[in-house]
């Protein structure tokens, strides 16, 4: 690694590879075994930062909102805050850590070859997946949706199964967090540079042969805003056979394609942007699945703990649990300021205080089938494109929300969960308690303060689960081997390729993918057909 400052004004490469995120660093690993490869990150480096390494800081780091955080905060048109990695390493580096692969219907629609998508999930595993030790908070969430009927009990397992199970962690024996960012182990050192702070401007096109467009390198700026260039390497003579790879995300990936004339005509003429090919897809089919949560504060002692079990369910819907973080910072709920009432003072400090001791059962669903579309904001790439996900647009996905709540709540009342919810609090209660903490800024948002219906807490309540993926999806901007449709030399490789969200957690299948495509571009240009 080293900063883009030390970057040359004009280099070289096989492979240039935009984004060291979850599938950029096992992409750009593969690759360097046999090529030259660039890795631009526009963040730093996860080493050596506290709040990302350690379990216990996991809220420190999704709330931090300087200007150098790896994670940058940003608000969906819908109203809902959201926050997109700058770090290398990427979501790895402040997501909850749970690991599951994808359920069995997605690879069969990718159209993925088995073997292969096997092999690299173990190659992801052997680095950087651990077995979570349940104690008896996350126990007793276990057994209480086993209680409730989702069956059967799957032990551990990485296999996506309906039923409930224990999946995989990247956070160790002693609570440290493994991130993508390892998998750069695997690289040749002598075929990888890894830029740090490396903010790639627009991709560079030039005619190919008679007549095809094709990607030949980047411009991106460093830290201290000085221009580089980057170039495919030609060989002998001829053009190049390496690639431009854009790996920078749900958000940034589509972004990237806009600001380089890639997308609608209209709107890139509206923001002075030379059309490059009129791709009306790029931006569009824009997804986040649904988060919706019950608080649940404890009498008996609740460790720390992030996702560890699963309840996938026949409903529609996955059941996670998380305890004993800083609900107040996760949620963003403050102490009362001068114009407050003393009523409202007192309420707000009552519940701050009930969450010293308290776990929160969640709700994820799945798909989802509503769907939105990404804007840019403006020209500058530092800053967050416009979307929205329409949470909730379609009638399928706020009956999913409300069996998932329904199954919660059993589990809330369940024998198994006794022992971690005061006797006092029924269900109700607690939904009123999560309503006034858990806060977005919907325009639709009810002014009820007390609990309505399942319907409009769903609604009132939803948050995000940073599981955000579309905008050049398979089909639609890219083919089925992720090359971007109307041009040559150039992919997109990560969630915004995703036409739903891979299971319980992308994570798995994200860094499976990075592997995957490296092997598979390699053996293309090698002629090779072995899976290692």
């Amino acid at each position: 690694m080293q900063e883009a400052t030390k970057a040359p004004p004009e280099a070289y490469y096989d492979y240039i590879i935009i984004g060291g995120g979850t599938a950029g660093c096992p992409l750009a690993a593969t690759l360097s075994q046999n090529f030259r490869v660039l890795l631009l990150e526009r963040g730093g480096s996860p080493y050596g930062n506290q709040n990302i390494t350690n379990l216990a800081t996991f809220t420190d780091t999704l709330t931090d909102t300087s200007p150098t955080s790896p994670a940058q905060s940003f608000v969906s048109e819908d109203g809902v805050v959201n926050t997109r990695a700058r770090v290398l390493g990427g979501g790895t580096c402040l997501n909850a850590g749970f690991y599951t692969h994808a359920d069995p219907e997605f690879v069969q629609k990718a159209g993925l070859d088995l073997d292969l998508v096997n092999r690299s999930y173990e190659w992801v595993e052997k680095v950087m997946v651990f077995e979570p030790q349940l104690r008896q908070w996350q126990s007793a969430v276990r057994d209480g949706l086993l209680e409730v009927g989702v069956l059967p009990y799957n032990g551990y397992t990485f296999e996506h199964i309906y039923g409930t199970k224990v999946g995989g962690t990247i956070f160790d024996k002693d609570n440290h967090r493994h991130t993508a960012a390892d998998l750069l182990q695997y690289a040749n050192p002598s075929g990888l540079t890894v830029l740090l702070h490396a903010t790639v401007h627009r991709i560079l096109f030039k005619t190919k042969g008679q007549s095809k467009t094709a990607a030949h390198g980047v411009i991106f700026k460093d830290g201290a805003g000085n221009e580089h260039r980057a170039y495919l390497s030609k060989e002998r003579g001829k053009e190049s056979m390496g690639e431009i790879i854009v790996s920078a995300g749900a958000l940034g990936s589509p972004q990237l394609l806009l600001l380089s004339g890639i997308g609608p005509a209209q709107h890139l003429k509206s923001l002075g942007i030379k059309v490059l090919l009129d791709q009306p897809m790029v931006g569009q089919g824009m997804a986040d699945n649904p988060m919706n949560t019950i608080i649940v504060p404890s009498p008996s002692p609740v460790e720390i703990s992030l996702g560890q079990q699963v309840g996938i369910t026949r409903l529609g819907t996955y059941i996670e649990a998380l305890s004993r973080i800083d609900f107040v910072r996760f949620f963003g709920l403050t102490t009362p300021t001068n114009e407050t009432t003393p009523e409202t003072t007192k309420s707000a400090l009552e519940i701050i205080e009930r969450l010293q001791n308290a776990g929160m059962i969640v709700e994820k669903t799945i798909g989802p089938v509503s769907t939105g579309y990404l804007k840019l904001r403006n020209r500058n790439p530092d800053e967050y494109p416009m979307v929205t996900f329409n949470y909730f647009k379609e009638p399928e996905d706020l009956q999913r929300c409300i069996n998932g709540m329904k199954i919660i709540e059993g589990v809330v009342n369940s024998k198994a969960f006794s022992n971690f919810r005061y006797p006092s609090d029924t269900v109700e209660a607690l939904l009123n308690m999560t309503q006034y903490l858990v806060k977005n800024i919907q325009p639709k948002r009810s002014n009820a303060s007390t609990f309505e219906s399942l319907e409009q807490y769903c609604k009132d309540t939803v948050v995000t689960i940073w599981h955000y993926h579309g905008g050049c999806q398979v089909g639609r901007v890219v083919d089925h081997q992720y090359r971007v449709l109307g041009v040559g030399s150039l992919r997109v490789i990560d969630g915004s390729t995703f036409i739903d969200s891979p299971g319980t957690n992308p994570q798995a299948t994200l860094m499976m993918l990075g592997r995957y495509m490296g092997i598979k571009i390699r053996n293309k240009r090698l002629g090779r057909y072995d899976l290692d």
